[in-house]
């Protein structure tokens, strides 16, 4: 173990780490003799009642007790929070997104990470083509689980031909293995028209179904094309009919997996159903929301959350003139719910503007994508009222800057008005309304 691996960064007051007399600046090296290499063994070897951390100090090794409640927190944070370095991605896929971003942005949009520890700790999707036999082995051994998996196709020679690596069949395999260890699964496929949709789509989803309930739960999502994509593989949007197609498929296939399995396990994602053209579907058909985060039942979540605050919600609203601007895809949904609002509160005064990716290209129209500078260039001299308020997904994490590195305090300069993030959430939508 070299360099500042397993540098421990700080140790929380008053923590069982710091009773036990670890300090700040050593460096894990072993819990109960056995090797710490990253974050997840220090998680699965500190877990019981008592553990003998081995640190080193000042160049030597020396023992510390930690007792603490089981599952319990030690209290270490790392100078490095996988402790060895996060992994790149190893393949070079047709569909990639990364490869699709102009030049010149911040290096770490560059950054492709494919992490099965990150997988575990953050809920990121992973290839598994990077994973040697060790990693497998250990993933199974510590039962970490779930882990989140892109799979595309069950097809080892297209998902080789999608993914850029003549090792990408070898994932399919490492899904299977994962799946008879009991290793609870969510898997995605990022559908791109003419590879692996139709009846590659059916194919897919009748072997990934096999591996239920390991697999619990899969998202189909189209594919996400900008407008850099000169020298990368050919591929087109989708469009209304092929949308429409392909949430037919992903439907009556997930209503037989509800028979069979008592789930669904198939869903498509909002952004399918909006190119589509349809309404997403009720609160019921999302069994609790299990790939929320991969854009599956977004809307109908908000919906939901939005109508149980509104019944709860008594007057009068404040009627402060204010805008709220977001991607094209959401701007249909926030406008329905503004039309709520207003039926039970008609002062509010609020507008919604969508606003066109310009930066990215037409096809793109999620809010998450959108930089300061379309922001800025659509909303100059309209009538924003008071403020403007945005979602929080449009800037980095944490940090009050979007895409192209504009802060909201200079988009508010532009604009002659606050830019005021806000949570997603349809009790936060409604405050923004009433306030």
């Amino acid at each position: 173990m070299s360099g500042e691996r397993n540098r421990i960064k700080t140790v929380a007051p008053g923590s069982p780490a710091e009773t036990a007399g670890i300090r700040p600046g050593d460096r894990l090296l072993a819990i109960d003799g056995n090797r710490v290499a990253d974050v997840l063994d220090y998680m699965y070897y500190a877990y019981d009642e008592e553990s003998d951390f081995t640190v080193e100090r000042d160049g030597a090794e020396l023992t510390c007790t930690v007792e603490k409640e089981p599952g319990q927190d030690a209290g270490l944070d790392f100078e490095e929070y996988l402790m060895d370095g996060m992994r790149s991605c190893a393949n070079n896929c047709v569909f990639c997104f990364v490869d699709q971003m102009p030049p010149g942005m911040r290096e770490t949009l560059y950054f492709k990470d494919d992490d099965v520890r990150l997988s575990f700790l953050t809920g990121s999707y992973l290839t598994l083509t990077n994973m040697g036999e060790r990693e497998v082995q250990r993933v199974i051994d510590l039962k970490i689980s779930p882990i989140n998996v892109s799979v595309h196709t069950m097809d080892p020679e297209l998902r080789c031909k999608m993914l850029g690596n003549k090792n990408a069949g070898r994932g399919i395999e490492i899904l299977k293995r994962f799946a008879r260890a009991g290793i609870e699964l969510n898997c995605q496929i990022v559908c791109c028209p003419g590879l692996n949709d139709g009846h590659e789509l059916d194919k897919t989803m009748r072997k990934l179904a096999r591996l239920a309930p390991q697999v619990r739960s899969c998202s189909v999502i189209p594919v996400g094309l900008t407008k850099f994509r000169e020298g990368l593989y050919p591929l087109k949007p989708f469009d209304k009919e092929l949308a429409s197609e392909t949430v037919d498929r992903v439907e009556a296939f997930s209503e037989r997996c509800l028979k069979r399995h008592g789930s669904r396990i198939f869903f498509c994602s909002d952004e399918m159903y909006l190119k589509a053209g349809r309404d997403v579907p009720e609160e019921d058909f999302y069994e609790g929301y299990p790939q929320l985060e991969n854009g599956v039942g977004m809307l109908r979540l908000l919906y939901s959350e939005f109508q149980e605050a509104l019944e709860d919600a008594d007057g009068p609203a404040a009627g402060t003139p204010a805008s709220i601007a977001t991607g094209v895809s959401a701007a249909g949904t926030i406008e329905k719910l503004l039309a709520l609002a207003k039926e039970k509160f008609p002062n509010i005064d609020v507008r919604v503007y969508p606003i066109v990716n310009d930066f990215f290209g037409h096809t793109i129209d999620v809010a998450g994508l959108i930089t300061g500078g379309d922001l800025t260039g659509q909303l100059k001299g309209r009538d924003l009222g008071e403020r403007v308020y945005i979602t929080n997904r449009m800037l980095r994490d944490g940090e009050n800057v979007f895409l192209d590195d504009m802060t909201t305090d200079e988009a508010a300069k532009i604009l002659g008005v606050p830019v005021i993030p806000m949570d997603n959430g349809g009790g936060e939508l409604l405050r923004v309304f009433l306030s």
